[in-house]
C-alpha cells in the first residue's frame, strides 16, 4: 500500500474478508440509528477504523524498534490482525520489553481517549456508536495482546522478564512459548463455552464465536510452537561445522561431458562437481538439482559447464567456518551450494544447503 516512516505497509487479501464480515455483523447495531443503505457504509467505516487501530498498534512496534536501531522489514494487516516484521531481535531484555509493550499501550491509550470523548463531547448517535465500538475494540485488542504467551505481545513481555531474571533469552522464549500453548487452549475452551452457554436465543452468534476462537487458538498455538522450535534450532547452530558437513568435490573442466563428470565423481566417492580451469582454479559449481533433472541418455551430450554457475565471492567460504558465522554467511548470499576452500586456496569441498537442513531434522 506504500511506505510510512520508511516502513513498507502491506494489506493481505484476507483483510477484505474480515472487513466484509465485520460490516455485516455491525450493521445490525448501526441500523438501529441509521436507515439502510447508509447503515452499511457506517458499518464498513467501523471495519476500516477497527483495522486502523490494529495498524497503529503494529506501527508503534515498528517505530519503537527503529528508535532502538533495529531494521523493520514490513507491517502487514491480515485476517487475524497484523504483524510487524523486525529483521533482528532486540539486544537487551529492556528493549524487548519496550518494543512489545508499545503496541498494547497504544490501544489502551486509544480506549482511554474514547472514554473521555464519550464523557465530554456531545456527539450524534452514529458518532457515539462508532466511538463506543472502537473504544471497546481497542480495549479488547490491548488486553488480549497482553495475555502472557507467545506469539502475543504479552508473551514477549514474559520472555523479556525471564531473560532479565535469568540472563538467558532462550529460557524466556521457551517459557513464553509453553505459556502461549496454554493461552491457545484457554482461547479454544472459552469459544466452546460461549457456543454452549452464551448463545441466548441466537445460536449463530455462539457458533461464530467458536469458529473465531478456534482460528485464533490455532494461530497462537502455531506461533508458540514455532518459538519453541526456533530455540531448539539455535541450540544446534554452535554445533554446525562447514568442514564436517562438506561433500568431497571432483574437479573437472567446463568441456567435460556431464556423464563423464558424474562417473568421475562416483569413482572419487564425491558428492559434488566443481568446474575448474586446467590449473585447478575453481570457476563454477555444478547444480545438483540440474544434474538430477538431466536424463541419463542426454548426459553424454551436455557438458558439466552447461549446468554450472559462477562462483561469487559470497559463495566461497573458508572450510573452518562454523556456528553463527556460518549462518550469517548463508543469510548474506542464499544459494544451494557453496565452495569451501582451505586457507591456502585449495578446494576442500562443497557445502550444500540440503545437508544443513538435514542437520536440523528431528527438531
Amino acid at each position: 500500500m506504500g511506505r510510512l516512516l520508511g516502513v513498507p505497509i502491506y494489506v493481505s487479501p484476507s483483510w477484505f474478508l474480515v472487513a466484509a464480515l465485520v460490516t455485516v455483523m455491525f450493521e445490525g447495531q448501526v441500523h438501529d440509528v441509521v436507515e439502510r443503505p447508509v447503515s452499511y457504509l457506517v458499518a464498513f467505516l467501523y471495519a476500516v477504523l477497527l483495522y486502523g487501530s490494529v495498524f497503529v498498534h503494529e506501527l508503534s512496534h515498528a517505530v519503537t524498534a527503529r528508535v532502538f536501531g533495529l531494521p523493520v522489514r514490513s507491517v502487514t494487516l491480515h485476517i487475524l490482525g497484523g504483524e510487524t516484521s523486525i529483521e533482528r531481535e532486540a539486544p537487551t531484555p529492556g528493549r524487548e520489553f519496550l518494543i512489545a509493550f508499545a503496541g498494547p499501550l497504544v490501544n489502551l491509550v486509544l480506549a482511554g481517549l474514547g472514554l473521555l470523548t464519550h464523557a465530554l463531547l456531545p456527539l450524534p448517535d452514529v458518532a457515539l456508536l462508532l466511538v463506543d465500538a472502537l473504544t471497546f475494540a481497542n480495549l479488547l485488542v490491548g488486553v488480549f495482546n497482553l495475555l502472557p504467551g507467545l506469539p502475543l505481545d504479552g508473551g514477549r513481555l514474559v520472555r523479556a522478564a525471564v531473560w532479565k531474571a535469568t540472563g538467558r533469552a532462550r529460557s524466556g522464549a521457551i517459557i513464553a512459548g509453553w505459556v502461549g500453548r496454554g493461552v491457545a487452549l484457554a482461547t479454544l475452551v472459552a469459544g466452546a463455552f460461549l457456543a454452549t452457554y452464551g448463545t441466548g436465543d441466537d445460536g449463530g452468534i455462539g457458533w461464530l464465536a467458536l469458529l473465531w476462537s478456534a482460528l485464533v487458538a490455532s494461530f497462537i498455538w502455531v506461533g508458540a510452537t514455532h518459538a519453541i522450535r526456533a530455540e531448539h534450532v539455535r541450540d544446534r547452530i554452535p554445533l554446525l561445522s562447514a568442514r564436517r558437513l562438506a561433500r568431497r568435490a571432483t574437479l573437472v573442466t567446463a568441456d567435460v561431458p556431464l556423464a563423464e563428470a558424474v562417473r568421475r565423481a562416483q569413482e572419487d566417492h564425491a558428492g559434488a562437481i566443481v568446474i575448474a580451469d586446467h590449473d585447478g582454479r575453481p570457476l563454477g559449481l555444478v547444480n545438483e538439482k540440474a544434474v538430477t533433472a538431466t536424463p541419463h541418455h542426454r548426459r553424454p551430450w551436455v557438458t558439466a559447464g552447461d549446468l554450472s554457475r559462477g562462483i561469487d565471492d559470497d559463495l566461497t567460504l573458508p572450510a573452518d567456518i562454523s556456528g553463527d558465522d556460518l549462518m550469517d554467511a548463508l543469510r548474506r548470499a542464499p544459494a544451494s551450494e557453496y565452495l569451501l576452500v582451505e586457507p591456502d586456496g585449495r578446494v576442500y569441498g562443497v557445502l550444500a544447503t540440503t545437508d544443513i537442513d538435514r542437520a536440523f531434522t528431528g527438531i
